[in-house]
């Protein structure tokens, strides 16, 4: 089979779904509108990246969609030499236009979060771009079940849920060389510097408990980069609330150390304020065998077994937060119990190998239609 994707390689998704799906006598070309900043592709011989060499980018501007007609050229040649049995685009109001203007089928559209969420409600034009996307699809996948209803506003069609699942032997309770005492009990988070993800909410949160279990060894762990205004932001924060000497910040870190990161946490929190379509590193945390305290936004109540895998909180509410990760610092019986639930749960739910057993399934399926 030969497939083609338009996605973005630099994601830690585009790259985990290419490197698995070339395992199956699959020859890969992924067309992408940017550079490409990875080696993760350098040793596997059936995926290729093509350039449009046109860096004409992928921001969110209406109007800014009509550069994409510059790029169909080279996006049709590539079509014409590789004939490809599928094109598959990855987020649909960049690629997913591609893959429409390309009139290619059949054509399978993944929708991640924004694309959904945020894209179609900044005008009457951005909403109607997205809408003929979804009608030239000849499939269309979510990621979650809340991402799935919200895809319904906009069409019709059967919408089918492919998680990002997680490889259960890449992410597995480990004993890891730690930046933290034996003793210390570590709170953190694997995100993206951005507002959007309440960071500064599970600093608060920490705050309030460490002023209520002062004799505690209680450590904050932030992995993850961002804008560097955010970041100074979040630092000017923790300074303020005089906790510098419990809070380490990791920025960037590469994909394959995050499963490193999640080992050194006793708690992982996320308190995203705004709507997401999928908790993966929550699904990360629990495959670690990690408790979880989320927000209830979007998709990450999807992935928690309230009270039994973590705790389910209001968002932008540190107290609320609070109080659960308090219960969790005080009881390690119940962060062990609830770190078994989780990976038990991932393993029925989100097992990697399931997913892409899934998507070879509708791969199938399309080219049969």
């Amino acid at each position: 089979m030969k497939l083609l994707l338009l996605a973005d390689p630099n994601s830690p998704h585009t790259i985990k779904w290419a490197s698995s799906l070339c395992l199956f006598d699959i020859d890969i070309i992924i067309f992408t509108l940017c550079d490409l900043h990875v080696d993760d592709y350098d040793k596997i011989d059936n995926i290729k990246i093509i350039t449009s060499n046109m860096q004409i980018g992928t921001t969110e501007g209406a109007w800014n969609k009509l550069k994409y007609l510059r790029v169909l050229p080279v996006l049709k040649k590539t079509i014409k030499t590789f004939k490809p049995d599928i094109v598959h685009a990855h987020y649909a109001s960049s690629y997913g236009l591609l893959g429409s203007l390309a009139n290619f089928s059949p054509f399978i559209l993944s929708i991640w979060g924004s694309d959904v969420y945020s894209f179609p409600k900044k005008s009457f034009l951005h909403q109607k771009i997205l809408q003929y996307n979804l009608i030239k699809a000849d499939k269309i996948l979510s990621t979650s079940n809340v991402m799935k209803k919200e895809i319904g506003i906009y069409t019709n069609k059967n919408v089918e849920v492919t998680p990002f699942g997680i490889d259960l032997q890449k992410f597995k309770p480990t004993k890891v060389k730690s930046l933290f005492k034996g003793n210390d009990i570590v709170i953190g988070t694997v995100k993206t510097l951005d507002k959007k993800y309440g960071i500064d909410y599970l600093i608060k949160a920490f705050k309030i408990v460490c002023n209520k279990q002062q004799n505690l060894p209680l450590k904050l762990l932030i992995v993850g980069g961002g804008p560097q205004d955010q970041k100074t932001e979040l630092e000017k924060l923790v300074a303020d609330l005089e906790i510098k000497n419990k809070v380490i910040f990791t920025d960037n870190v590469p994909f394959k150390m995050v499963s490193t990161y999640h080992n050194m946490l006793s708690i992982f929190v996320a308190l995203s304020t705004e709507i997401e379509s999928f908790g993966v590193a929550i699904i990360e945390a629990s495959a670690c065998q990690k408790p979880v305290v989320v927000s209830n936004v979007g998709g990450l109540p999807e992935v928690v077994d309230d009270k039994k895998t973590g705790f389910v909180v209001e968002a932008k509410n540190e107290y609320a937060a609070a109080e659960k990760i308090e219960k969790l610092v005080l009881d390690k019986k119940l962060r062990d119990k609830m770190g078994e639930e989780g990976r038990k749960r991932v393993k029925k739910l989100y097992n990697w190998d399931d997913n892409v057993r899934q998507m070879l399934r509708i791969y199938q399926e399309v080219c049969i239609e």
